[in-house]
């Protein structure tokens, strides 16, 4: 089995997180791809909008779009409110299971500061990497961290994602009244309308 995890705040997930998880599983020829909603993210200092619960649930609703895509808790929040780190998280399903393949998949953006996540030599030796493609962000490897030729073989640079949606601006639409049906998709929209999600107060 080849497993790409894909971490983040999916608050909401929209259909720009589909299209990496696409192309990187067209791409890499992967046989699965864990949607995991991060808990406390520890280089996101504003938090999350949305529950992890209901962030879990419209991610659930999300992969629902294509046979390789999973819904996972594995970035679950931890009970005493610690940040989660995704060196922890890779290392968990390193070990859970030997024999696949595993991937992480990223975003560009959040690839280029590679050198500010915990232990980022031991996340390149975890786990291959698929990097994708962020509107007015270079793809190389990442600044601030000289890795060897054996790391920079295990970084895929996927440059075929061209879609930029902007989390912020979607959940002041949302806030506005609008479905952002343009850019959700349709049972997440349903979902955010049914509960009342990114409401304006």
């Amino acid at each position: 089995m080849r497993i790409a995890l894909f971490g983040g705040s999916f608050d909401p997930p929209h259909q720009g997180h589909l299209a990496i998880a696409k192309a990187a599983a067209d791409a890499l020829s992967l046989d699965q791809v864990l949607f995991a909603p991060a808990g406390r993210q520890p280089l996101k200092r504003d938090g999350h909008a949305a529950s992890f619960e209901d962030r879990l649930a419209m991610v659930a609703l999300t992969c629902e779009t294509d046979g390789r895509f999973e819904v996972s808790a594995v970035d679950a929040p931890h009970p005493d409110g610690s940040a989660n780190y995704t060196v922890d998280t890779l290392e968990a399903l390193a070990k859970s299971d030997s024999e696949s393949v595993l991937f992480n998949l990223a975003g560009a953006d959040s690839f280029q500061y590679l050198a500010k996540w915990r232990e980022p030599r031991r996340l390149i030796d975890l786990a291959q990497w698929i990097v994708v493609s962020r509107p007015g962000v270079p793809l190389r490897l990442p600044e601030g961290l000289s890795l060897t030729a054996t790391q920079q073989a295990r970084v895929h640079l996927l440059d075929s994602v061209h879609e930029e949606v902007a989390a912020t601006s979607l959940r002041e639409r949302l806030a506005a009244g609008d479905r952002c049906a343009d850019l959700l998709p349709a049972k997440v929209a349903a979902y955010i309308a049914q509960h009342h999600l990114y409401q304006s107060t």
